[in-house]
């Protein structure tokens, strides 16, 4: 048997330190995270509105599996990149998808991350007790 070359779009999407690598292709609508299946069932209701926010824009929610291989950051930067990636590979499996998504604000880079610490200075913006005498 040969088999069927499903056509997928691979896409990067980062928050704070996260990296997500995402690859979206048309299906029945399975997620997977680092090779494991997501019950969407056992996920949180912010953390399953946030995943779907992307699907529920265009209007196809079961038609569209997607594969995210993550790393860095926390748990939400995390989310947070894969909902990026997935909202650009999106726009690149169909243009005319472009508009609603970025109006949805799905396709901005959120590019707040933490201040580096500076010498002489406990953090980055914090000093040391002063002293008068």
């Amino acid at each position: 048997m040969a088999k069927v070359k499903v056509e997928e779009f691979v896409t990067v999407g980062r928050r704070k330190t996260a990296v997500a690598k995402v690859r979206l292709s048309k299906g029945t609508g399975v997620w997977t995270i680092n090779g494991n299946e997501v019950d969407r069932s056992k996920l949180s209701d912010e953390i399953n509105a946030l995943l779907l926010k992307p699907f529920r824009t265009i209007g196809d929610e079961n038609g569209l599996n997607f594969r995210a291989f993550v790393s860095g950051g926390g748990y939400m930067g995390q989310i947070d990149a894969i909902v990026l990636g997935i909202a650009r590979a999106m726009e690149k499996m169909n243009p005319e998808w472009r508009l609603p998504l970025k109006k949805a604000g799905l396709l901005t880079r959120d590019a707040r991350s933490k201040e580096r610490k500076k010498p002489g200075r406990p953090k980055a913006r914090k000093r040391f007790q002063f002293s008068k005498r």
